[in-house]
């Protein structure tokens, strides 16, 4: 037989006490209320003795608050949003607040569905990596005065707080890093999106590329064409079709992962031969043969930016105040890879 929940109404007929007093020193509130250390002592002790849980759904209803944030990014197997998510929950965790994670896959229909199921239970707010086409879905959550903040990129023209690396500033100190170096045919894979990050990593490559006088050779993949497995032959004809380059630059930390693939599987020799750099590290980026150079995120200052901005939106504290966007600088993580052959 399932074991019937104690409630608050059952503790105080137990302790012979009102059920609000119970309430008011299960909740924080004895002093403010004037209810003696003694007696508060005796709830505390009783309600520890049975291991008492409070309901969380009557918890919510009553409060408004579910003390649940939703992280939402594209995949949550990926290495550099994992990583977030580990830090982020342990913020939250230390604050009272628990993390639901969940990957959209880019696709702006599941990000909606996602939204609304999470609106619907009433979650306290989100942290997203958006998928492109859902701005209006953000804007109509911060209307609805639900705590939102952007993770990795942004929309143009939408007022939300959002954290973001300097990305143009990033690839183009990668691209340069390769040029001194050495490299001077340098290729640039990365995914053909509108995406404010994609943008601005294509530009900063490009910029380097133009400033030093050198030719560009671009790969642009799509996000499904990526996860479905196509972006293996992609690179092989941009490896034939461009046979001269002596360096690659990838934009994500996946692309980098299919492209090394790629390479091994035609010639081993391309991971000692070729220039590399890779936009997001990789626990396995230390480990290659030929360790893989990489632009580095500072995933903590990005997490405690992101709690930062998240925690006074929750308590009410910033409703008035204007949509923050941090914009955090990264560094470059020299190895093999990106050393003068």
């Amino acid at each position: 037989m399932k074991r019937k929940a104690v409630s608050i109404k059952n503790i105080a007929t137990e302790l012979n006490i009102s059920a609000t007093t119970v309430s008011f020193v299960l909740n924080g509130k004895a002093k403010e209320m004037h209810i003696s250390d003694t007696l508060a002592k005796k709830i505390l002790d009783y309600v520890k003795l049975i291991n008492y849980k409070p309901n969380q759904t009557a918890q919510s209803l009553r409060t408004g608050k579910s003390k649940i944030l939703v992280f939402m990014v594209e995949d949550i197997s990926n290495s550099f949003f994992s990583k977030l998510a580990r830090i982020l929950e342990d913020i939250a965790y230390q604050k009272g607040y628990r993390l639901i994670f969940c990957s959209n896959e880019n696709d702006d229909d599941k990000s909606k569905e996602l939204i609304d199921l999470f609106n619907f239970r009433q979650v306290d707010g989100f942290i997203i990596v958006p998928s492109p086409g859902i701005s209006d879905v953000i804007r109509n959550l911060i209307g609805e005065g639900v705590p939102v903040v952007l993770l990795d990129r942004f929309f143009d023209g939408l007022d939300c707080n959002c954290v973001l690396i300097d990305n143009e500033e990033a690839s183009y100190n990668a691209s340069v890093e390769l040029v001194n170096n050495g490299f001077s045919r340098i290729g640039f894979i990365t995914m053909n999106s509108s995406q404010s990050q994609m943008k601005d990593r294509l530009s900063g490559y490009k910029r380097a590329i133009s400033k030093h006088n050198l030719k560009p050779m671009v790969l642009e993949i799509s996000f499904n064409d990526t996860a479905n497995g196509k972006g293996s032959q992609y690179i092989r004809d941009f490896l034939d079709d461009n046979s001269d380059l002596d360096a690659v630059f990838f934009a994500t930390n996946y692309l980098a992962q299919n492209g090394l693939q790629v390479f091994k599987d035609l010639n081993s020799n391309l991971l000692t031969n070729l220039g590399i750099m890779a936009f997001d590290d990789n626990d396995m980026f230390k480990i290659y043969p030929t360790s893989i150079s990489c632009v580095a995120q500072p995933v903590k200052e990005i997490s405690f930016k992101v709690m930062e901005l998240m925690l006074p939106l929750l308590t009410g504290e910033d409703v008035k105040k204007k949509p923050q966007r941090i914009v955090l600088k990264s560094k470059i993580i020299l190895r093999e890879s990106s050393c003068r052959k």
